[in-house]
């Protein structure tokens, strides 16, 4: 379940399915792995391989080492923290932008 968001983009597409921060050729795709992970209690629900294909799920490294990342479409990532079946400071990032 999803008990937070960091970040206004995840917020949007979670509210209205649009974020003007997102290209909008992901918009459907941010809101679908959204809901899939709210309706998830653990980490391996997301790793079944297939559906949604291609998502990348993996602990990120270094500072931010007590957070995961499933890809949106690269470079399109979304973030979060999971801990006892929640997710938390769920945001939608180009992380990789540097």
């Amino acid at each position: 379940m999803i008990v937070s968001f960091k970040g206004k983009i995840a917020r949007e597409i979670w509210e209205t399915s649009q974020s003007r921060g997102l290209p909008r050729h992901l918009w459907f795709r941010a809101k679908a792995l959204l809901t899939i992970m709210h309706a998830t209690a653990t980490l391996d629900d997301l790793r079944i391989s297939g559906e949604p294909p291609d998502i990348r799920l993996h602990k990120l490294r270094g500072r931010r080492r007590d957070q995961w990342s499933v890809t949106i479409k690269l470079p399109w990532c979304i973030t979060f923290r999971f801990r006892d079946g929640e997710f938390s400071d769920v945001c939608i990032e180009n992380y990789h932008r540097g």
